[in-house]
């Protein structure tokens, strides 16, 4: 009969042989593949992993513990404070459900006299993630939408001062694929009127404006992990703010609304746990079991978090990978601009690109449909600009809003512009090869 410390070491020995045997698995089973034109797909994103992230994938789940863990203790630690000086992040299951919690920190009473209330207002643009716009609805609020402009497809500050109301109390508006919004103006302007600001980073991890990394200025930024996206967890989001109160604030939202802030498999971190009065509740009444919000279970699990602590060491390169495949994709398709719009960054910017976004100049020998077409026919993914001008979708056309100015490069976007992969899986002959189609495409 072996002791315990026995089957500790031949527990840790057999995790060991697992492991290694994990790492001759990714070789056998990931090869990198030769890229032939014509046959091999280009996609417009994609994950980009080795055997580290297996490695950790797998040991994570040796723990069994499904839920939350150390590999999420471990990102939720490193994650905020490396990538953006900021010292708090909240994981959740998803970029979209960061975007429902930061929103929903705005409408709790403990944000005091300024809380978001239904009826009130926020500014975004029409041309926005619905997922960035949906929060917005969904807690009662009024979007209220501006134009974006072109070639930044970013928010067009023109029309701010127009936009505010007595009603307004937010801003809440996306980094388009990486390139960052007029910082300066915004943050000025909602410093000027006391506004929260939201900053949708999902398509923007690595992004700089003026050297500081965006999510370094809003009261809240967001972050996506889904596969597309410039690190990925499979699945998975954060939320990333500097104050304590408003982490606690995106827990309680993440965790049912409860008011507790224990970590999972911890009991009574307050001191306090049967000794506190809270409303009508009896006095003493459980913590763990008091709810201050209207929360959800946006969790994610350990095993997410491990393969999202193996790609925290990748983030410089990816970043590099895809300003490298920008530029070369920019310095390609000089030659066609009178038949196209290249992306431009946005002033003291630095964008992390997460595609190349092109217009197709309307009334050129071309379309946009031709040249997606083309480009879909010899296997290079082509993706629209999301949703387009949004209130033209189906799901918006009959919600409470209001429109400062004319939305004419929103209705542009939706049918002129599409946009391609600049992800670090791709090299320099996938970018020769769409570099050859795209002049092709455009040489009817």
């Amino acid at each position: 009969m072996t002791t315990g410390g026995d089957e500790i070491t031949s527990a840790d020995a057999l995790r060991a042989q697992i492991l290694e045997l994990t790492a001759q698995y990714h070789a056998a089973a990931f090869p990198e593949a030769e890229f032939v034109a014509d046959e091999s797909p280009v996609p417009v994103a994609g994950r980009v992993f080795d055997e580290n992230e297996v490695i950790a994938l797998v040991d994570s789940s040796l723990d069994f513990w499904l839920t939350t863990g150390r590999y999420a203790a471990e990102f939720e630690r490193r994650f905020a404070k490396e990538l953006f000086g900021r010292r708090h992040t909240t994981l959740v299951n998803s970029g979209s459900s960061a975007n429902l919690v930061a929103f929903s920190c705005l409408t709790s009473t403990k944000m005091g006299k300024r809380h978001v209330k239904p009826g009130d207002e926020v500014i975004t643009v029409a041309t926005g993630f619905p997922t960035t716009i949906n929060p917005i609805i969904q807690n009662g609020a009024v979007p209220v939408f501006l134009d974006v402009d072109i070639p930044t497809y970013n928010i067009d500050v023109t029309h701010l001062e127009e936009a505010l109301s007595e009603k307004t109390r937010a801003v809440m508006i996306a980094h388009t694929l990486g390139n960052p919004f007029d910082l300066d103006t915004i943050t000025a302007f909602c410093e000027e009127h006391d506004l929260w600001l939201v900053e949708d980073c999902c398509d923007a991890l690595g992004s700089t404006y003026n050297g500081k990394p965006v999510g370094s200025f809003g009261d809240f930024a967001t972050v996506s992990f889904f596969p597309a996206h410039h690190i990925t967890m499979g699945e998975g989001g954060a939320v990333i703010c500097d104050k304590g109160k408003y982490k606690v604030l995106a827990e309680s939202f993440r965790d049912w609304g409860r008011d507790c802030w224990c970590e999972p498999g911890k009991q009574d971190t307050c001191g306090k746990r049967f000794d506190q009065q809270f409303g009508e509740l009896p006095q003493g009444y459980d913590h763990k079991y008091t709810y201050s919000e209207i929360g959800y279970n946006l969790k994610i699990t350990d095993m997410q978090a491990a393969v999202g602590v193996a790609q925290l060491g990748k983030v410089e390169s990816f970043i590099a990978a895809r300003q490298h495949n920008y530029e070369r994709l920019r310095a390609g398709l000089a030659d066609l601009e009178e038949l196209m719009i290249l992306p431009e960054a946005t002033p003291n910017s630095e964008p992390s690109w997460f595609g190349f976004p092109i217009a197709i100049r309307p009334g050129g020998p071309v379309t946009r449909n031709e040249v997606v077409r083309a480009l879909e026919d010899r296997g290079i993914a082509t993706r629209l600009l999301f949703a387009g001008n949004l209130l033209r979708q189906p799901a918006y056309s009959k919600i409470e809003h209001r429109v400062v100015g004319e939305l004419t490069n929103s209705d542009f976007v939706m049918e002129n512009v599409f946009w391609i992969g600049v992800y670090p899986g791709l090299g320099d002959q996938q970018i020769d090869f769409m570099l050859e189609v795209l002049h092709d495409a455009t040489s009817a």
